[in-house]
């Protein structure tokens, strides 16, 4: 018995909770319906009927197939305002990434000119050089045998030459055969080009640098500018002479290398003006020309190195800075609409274009950019009316 009543009182819980639901969900189905009798839409569904000449009753608008046509007397004609498409004289721009680069013109790579350690290194990281000052010194077995070999050729030409010129009295004498002549002719020729060799083997190693003794050699800077790489110290064995112990840039003139899209090379024109800002200063906006496109588009990313050079003689710009570059495009007459004609459904942009008296078919288009308050679309033509104003009401 006990078990039956508990069963009935739980039965009656339930229906209390159903009824209760009921009653929240027919109060915020009332609400909804104030709310919506109170709205524009709800007065423009209202007002939404019109009547035919026979009395018939009209809906705001007819949708047929892709077009939708308004009929005579619905309430919509009075919210929707068309006008035609216009073209612009405009110059478009795009913003691109770029860096801060040392141009090469100006940058030397500090190659020893013989193997040897590195025994006195007077230079640093970021150091600013003058022409002509001392950066490291060598200690070079090398060099040692170098030199020994210009003092052995010239001693050899020496004694060539005096052989010579007593070969060339005896002949004239008669006292020496020709063959004998033609020897010592022979033998100084050579001595005189192994002195030349082993001597512009030695202007090679003294250029830009200075022969001290028979082992050291001090290594100049061969340009103004700033120690940029720096890859030896003192101690450090020199064994191979293609690989560079510093770099040497000057900074006086910097590159701005812009990396552009292939879709986006039309606005790139040498000569054409440029806007670079830098996020160290970004208030300020330099103003640049368009020196170097590149002839090769890089393969893995797709883009072109674009070259804009700027004089530097405060050193704001610094090496690997990140920039942004904004490139103009010539002025040519483009399409343009207001944003309020755009509509959206599932991410694409569409227009509605009127193709007969207050009938509209919708046309998808590309907005390609936002200029002096209308945007420039691609997919449309001018002198076509569409919606400016009201669209909303014919959107799905």
């Amino acid at each position: 018995m006990k078990q039956a009543l508990d069963l009935a009182g739980r039965i009656s819980l339930s229906r209390r909770q159903i009824l209760i639901a009921a009653s929240a969900f027919a109060a915020l189905a009332l609400g909804v319906a104030l709310f919506y009798r109170m709205s524009p839409e709800g007065n423009l569904a209202r007002e939404g009927v019109g009547k035919a000449s026979d009395g018939r009753r009209l809906p705001p608008l007819v949708r047929k197939g892709k077009t939708i046509f308004i009929p005579e007397g619905s309430p919509y004609r009075a919210h929707i305002v068309m006008a035609p498409v216009e073209t612009r004289n405009l110059s478009l721009s795009r913003v691109v990434p770029g860096a801060v680069e040392a141009d090469p013109a100006r940058t030397v790579r500090v190659l020893a000119p013989v193997n040897g350690r590195v025994s006195e290194l007077d230079v640093e990281l970021g150091d600013n050089v003058k022409r002509g000052q001392p950066l490291a010194t060598i200690d070079s077995g090398d060099l040692a045998q170098a030199v020994a070999d210009a003092e052995k050729a010239r001693a050899s030409a020496k004694l060539t030459k005096s052989a010579l010129d007593r070969a060339t009295g005896l002949n004239k004498a008669g006292g020496l055969a020709l063959r004998e002549l033609e020897q010592a002719q022979n033998d100084y020729l050579q001595a005189t080009s192994e002195l030349k060799r082993a001597e512009a083997r030695l202007d090679v190693i003294g250029d830009n640098s200075k022969v001290t003794g028979q082992r050291k050699i001090t290594l100049n800077a061969p340009i103004d500018g700033t120690i940029t790489a720096l890859d030896t110290a003192p101690g450090d064995f020199i064994d191979n002479t293609t690989s560079p112990m510093m770099t040497i840039s000057n900074l006086d003139r910097v590159w701005v290398t812009a990396s552009v899209q292939e879709k986006d090379l039309s606005f790139v024109q040498k000569g054409e003006r440029v806007e670079v800002s830098l996020v160290a200063y970004p208030s300020e906006v330099f103003a640049g020309k368009v020196e170097i496109i590149s002839q090769l588009l890089e393969a893995d990313t797709r883009r072109n190195k674009v070259r804009i050079a700027f004089d530097n003689p405060n050193g704001i710009f610094k090496l690997n800075m990140f920039a942004t570059v904004r490139f103009f495009s010539p002025p040519t007459p483009r399409v343009v609409v207001p944003a309020s004609a755009l509509m959206m459904v599932n991410d694409t942009s569409s227009v509605f274009v009127e193709v007969a008296p207050w009938t509209f078919e919708r046309r998808p288009v590309q907005p390609d950019a936002d200029v002096d308050g209308v945007t420039v679309v691609l997919g449309l033509n001018a002198g076509r009316r569409i919606v400016v104003r009201g669209g909303v009401l014919l959107n799905d």
